[in-house]
């Protein structure tokens, strides 16, 4: 399992969020989570418009007995 950043740029206003640390098994599972809830990629407005315009960067693997996917903190814009 690994830890990602996952940043976007596609939804900048208020009430959006603009990143996301993650657990995933690949850079491609990490793209597909959403900060606000964790299922396949769905566009909700909060988030970017779609996977492709998520930026995914590996930083860290995760300690051994983590093997489920998830969200490990996410930045919320309110407004």
């Amino acid at each position: 399992m690994n830890i990602y950043l996952l940043e976007q740029y596609d939804s900048n206003s208020y009430d959006t969020y603009d990143s996301m640390v993650v657990y995933a098994e690949s850079k491609d599972e990490a793209r597909m989570i959403l900060p606000s809830e964790f299922s396949k990629f769905e566009y909700n407005g909060n988030w970017a418009s779609c996977p492709e315009n998520v930026k995914v960067t590996k930083i860290g693997n995760a300690l051994p007995g983590i093997d489920v996917s998830g969200i490990i903190l996410a930045s919320f814009n309110a407004g």
